[in-house]
C-alpha cells in the first residue's frame, strides 16, 4: 500500500511540474499503433511539452492490454521524462515508466483480473536521427518488479527490450533501411533468463506531411528465439503527431 502511495505522489508531483513550467509553450499529441506477433496490437499515446528550444518535458502511455498482454492483468504502462534536442534533427528522450498489471511482479500468475498498481518500474530511452537522407532510432527499455507478490512456487520477472533501426530517406514520402530487435527475459527465479524473440530485417516506410503520419512495415527472419522457433517476424507501425 505503501508503494501504491509513493508512486501516485510521483505522478501527481511530475504533472504538476509539466503543467506549470509548459504555460504557454508548445505541445505536441501523438498517437500510434504497432502490431506484431509477440505483443500483438499495441496503441500507445504520448504527449510533449516544449519548455525551450532545448528541452522538452515528455508523458507517454502503451496500452499492451489490447493485445497479448491483456492476461497479464491488462498491462498497462506510463511515464515521462524529458526530451533532450541535442542538435538540428537529433533527439535524446531518457523516460521513468511504470507498469500497472501482473507480469512482473507476480510472473502473471491470475490472469487478466490478477492487476495491480505499481506493477514494475521501466527506466528507458529514446534516441533519434532524422536529418535529410538518413534516419535511426535506437530504445532501450529494462522493465523490472516494483513489488514481488510472486505465488508459491512462482518468481517475479523482469525483462530486457531494445532495438535499433536505421535508413535512407529517399523522398519526404518513402524511406528504407534496417531494424534491428531483442526481448530478453533477464530474471526468472524459476525458469531462468530466456530470448522471446531476437530478429534482424529491412524496413520500408510511407510518410504524409499532414499531422507527421506515417505506416511503417518491418520484417526479416528470426536470429533466436528460446521460447519458439518461427521462421520470421514482423511488424506493422503507424502513427501521427498533432
Amino acid at each position: 500500500m505503501k508503494k501504491i502511495f509513493k508512486l501516485s505522489a510521483v505522478l501527481i508531483l511530475t504533472g504538476f511540474v509539466f503543467t506549470t513550467s509548459a504555460q504557454e509553450n508548445e505541445t505536441t499529441f501523438s498517437l500510434g499503433v504497432t502490431s506484431d506477433q509477440f505483443f500483438g496490437v499495441a496503441p500507445s499515446v504520448a504527449m510533449e511539452y516544449k519548455l525551450s528550444e532545448k528541452v522538452g518535458a515528455s508523458v507517454y502511455g502503451i496500452f499492451w492490454g489490447a493485445g497479448t498482454a491483456g492476461a497479464w492483468g491488462n498491462w498497462t504502462e506510463f511515464g515521462g521524462g524529458v526530451n533532450l534536442y541535442l542538435a538540428e534533427g537529433i533527439t535524446l528522450n531518457p523516460n521513468i515508466g511504470f507498469t500497472f498489471g501482473n507480469l512482473l511482479s507476480k510472473g502473471a500468475a491470475d490472469g487478466q483480473a490478477g492487476g495491480i498498481a505499481g506493477d514494475g518500474i521501466v527506466p528507458n530511452l529514446f534516441f533519434n536521427v532524422d536529418i535529410p537522407n538518413f534516419e535511426s532510432a535506437i530504445y532501450a527499455g529494462y522493465y523490472a518488479p516494483l513489488r514481488d507478490q510472486a505465488p508459491e512456487g512462482g518468481s517475479a520477472l523482469a525483462y530486457l527490450h531494445y532495438w535499433v533501426s536505421a535508413g535512407y530517406k529517399v523522398s519526404d514520402a518513402f524511406s528504407f533501411g534496417a531494424h534491428y530487435e531483442h526481448l530478453k527475459r533477464t530474471k526468472d527465479d524459476i525458469g531462468g533468463k530466456l530470448d522471446y524473440f531476437q530478429w534482424l530485417g529491412p524496413y520500408v516506410q510511407f510518410n504524409a506531411g499532414k499531422f507527421g503520419s506515417f505506416v511503417r512495415l518491418s520484417a526479416g527472419p528470426e536470429v533466436k528465439n528460446g521460447l519458439q522457433a518461427k521462421d520470421s517476424f514482423y511488424k506493422l507501425s503507424t502513427g501521427f503527431s498533432f
